[in-house]
């Protein structure tokens, strides 16, 4: 997987443990826990369903299980095969499964029929470095009976924080035959862990990391270049369909390989206030270059992206078709609805399912409509507090109130809902939110933020069944991701409010069509009356005088109400790392408040995080530099309120 950054959040308040408190998605949703064998750890790299109705179970130990009655009380285990070398992905055809290894595509057989493989053989090999996170994932199957698989980077040694790409093909997507002749597909690749075939399309999920703003869900197209360009270093060999190389995108992004006067590397670092460039500049110039379909904001929507699974028919309630992406690092499942504009995707992300007991990594559909969700977390920690686990996740038959679909539109969006809203509530602007933004395009581990809009809500106009309502902006910005928070919209049966109320849709491109007029909208406002203009969203308040301090004292010497935490840390992506009890991916809330840091203190560690302070995290906090500085001394106030 991948070494990622914690970034600097609050967990909600009245949320105090992952594994312990009920979740509000439980009724809907169910977590079970698969019975296993007592004494195995199974830290699932790879699942796949076979035609017997066995569960195929794979390890990053190199196990490989063979699961009769999955879905029962008392499954059934036997080991199939062992001694292979982290397989991080599995995959069932024609009769014989499929594995990743880290160098190889692998076929097992059973040839005897004892039930145990006692034929390995190897599809295709590629080279290995040896270096730790040369990782490979997969394979998936395409429709036309070939194979994908996606390989990760390797990181420098000194410059332990870059990407490298040491031995070809390194960072990209391969195409492999069943008879073992393979192509080159694309490359841009950081840390590919999730990869599948949507409506018979490749595509895949990356992590946030350098050249990473944050993770995503990238359709990839043959000879596409995904971002990241330490794959490029192999785009002159033989049958690479990519043409463009390192040298041009350096040209473009300087790759900050500075080093000081002792001639020791320095790690880049986000830069607030500069000139920057994003993926979409890239794109103009360079039209290989493939933007992601759909943004995850980090810390909001998963910190180590993996495994993707269309629902399909009959499963999951309302969602059929729609995409389900697993979360490492956060433990948890998000939601994704795909549509085309323009010939290229995009779409709208939400959270789905939280509380796994330990990282998500791979997911695969049983007969019965369940999902089984395979975990680990060693060396990469997680959510949740288990180094391993298998679990089922198993709709309740009970349907949320959720949105159902985000289509964009000329002149904002139509969102669509799984049961009729309610329209009092629907037809008031104060019932919602809107901004904007995109991330820097940069050799730095991750991006803020950046080019931030409030938008106004101008109108919306509730369909007369009132499952849907367009809801019209004063303005849509191409390529940003357009966070949509409907705070106030309620159930027209039992006035219950959605069950996650923000959606944030990557406008890749804007639909062309008809807009609707002013005296078709609902201009109800039952708030404050909204700016008529797009604004770019305030910079961080520079609170410098002692009156401006003892301004921003005053109004929290008792502390921040746990609604005005709630509503910053919701809004500057606060779900990620820390919770108040205990070590999650960062410290807990109460450890820090132990530190007696000021409030002073916890700005400037917030601003430039000193990763030596707390040792005991292998994965150092992020700047974040665009949360205002009154909003970070609110928060530090509330830390510092912990007993």
């Amino acid at each position: 997987m991948r070494k990622f950054t914690y970034t600097f959040i609050i967990l909600l308040a009245g949320i105090f443990s992952v594994m312990a408190q009920p979740s509000p998605e439980d009724p809907y949703y169910k977590i079970v826990k698969v019975a296993a064998p007592e004494g195995t750890l199974l830290e699932v790299g790879g699942l796949a369903m076979l035609p017997t109705g066995q569960l195929g179970v794979s390890t990053r130990r190199g196990d490989i299980f063979l699961v009769d009655n999955p879905t029962s009380a008392n499954p059934h285990w036997r080991k199939f095969a062992s001694g292979l070398h982290e397989i991080l992905g599995l995959a069932y055809y024609n009769g014989s499964l499929y594995c990743a290894q880290r160098s190889e595509l692998t076929r097992l057989e059973d040839t005897n029929g004892d039930g145990y493989a006692d034929r390995f053989e190897t599809v295709y090999a590629w080279p290995v470095s040896g270096h730790y996170h040369e990782y490979s994932f997969g394979p998936k199957i395409s429709p036309d009976g070939n194979f994908f698989v996606t390989t990760n980077v390797a990181f420098g040694n000194e410059e332990w924080w870059r990407g490298e790409s040491r031995v070809p093909w390194r960072g990209w997507t391969l195409k492999i035959t069943p008879d073992g002749k393979m192509e080159p597909w694309a490359t841009g690749m950081r840390s590919p862990a999730g990869l599948g075939f949507i409506d018979g399309e490749f595509f895949y999920t990356d992590n946030q990391g350098d050249w990473v703003g944050s993770g995503g869900l990238w359709h990839v197209k043959k000879g596409s270049f995904t971002g990241h360009p330490a794959g490029l270093r192999w785009s002159g060999l033989e049958g690479s369909p990519v043409d463009l190389t390192t040298e041009e995108v350096y040209a473009e992004v300087d790759p900050r390989q500075d080093r000081d006067a002792q001639d020791r590397a320095i790690k880049p670092e986000n830069v607030v206030n500069e000139d920057f460039t994003t993926l979409y500049q890239m794109k103009e110039k360079y039209d290989i270059y493939q933007p992601p379909a759909v943004w995850l904001p980090h810390g909001v929507l998963g910190i180590s992206n993996s495994d993707i699974q269309v629902i399909p028919e009959g499963s999951f309630g309302p969602f059929a078709g729609q995409v389900l992406i697993g979360d490492q690092g956060q433990s948890k499942i998000m939601r994704v609805y795909l549509e085309k504009v323009n010939g290229e995707y995009q779409g709208a992300a939400w959270d789905f399912r939280s509380g796994f007991r330990s990282g998500v990594l791979r997911m695969a559909w049983a007969e019965d409509g369940s999902l089984f969700v395979g975990e680990t977390n060693r060396g990469w920690g997680s959510a949740g507090d288990a180094n391993e686990g298998l679990q089922r996740l198993i709709y309740t038959g009970r349907a949320p109130f959720e949105m159902h679909e985000v289509h964009a539109r000329p002149d904002g969006f139509e969102i669509t809902f799984t049961q009729p809203i309610d329209k009092e509530s629907a037809s008031d602007l104060a019932s919602y939110r809107a901004g904007s933004y995109v991330y820097k395009y940069h050799p730095v581990y991750g991006s803020p933020p950046v080019d931030m809009y409030d938008h106004a809500i101008k109108g919306v106009k509730v369909a007369d069944d009132g499952m849907s309502v367009r809801v019209v902006l004063d303005s849509l910005v191409k390529y940003h991701v357009h966070r949509l928070s409907l705070i106030g919209i309620k159930s027209a049966e039992s006035q219950r409010p959605l069950l996650h109320r923000d959606v944030y849709y990557t406008l890749n491109n804007i639909p062309a069509g008809a807009k609707l007029t002013m005296d078709q909208l609902s201009t109800t406002n039952t708030a404050a009356s909204s700016e008529t203009q797009p604004t770019k969203a305030a910079p961080a308040a520079k609170l410098t005088t002692p009156d401006a301090r003892a301004s921003v004292a005053s109004t929290t010497k008792s502390g921040p109400s746990d609604a005005e935490i709630k509503e910053l840390m919701d809004k500057w992506t606060c779900t990620a790392c820390h919770q108040t009890d205990k070590k999650q991916v960062g410290p807990a809330w109460r450890d820090i408040a132990k530190r007696n840091y000021s409030n002073d203190k916890i700005l400037s560690l917030v601003r430039n995080p000193v990763p030596e302070n707390w040792p005991g995290y292998a994965t150092p906090m992020a700047p974040m530099p665009h949360v205002p500085e009154e909003d970070v001394l609110k928060i530090a106030e509330w830390i510092n309120s912990l007993e």
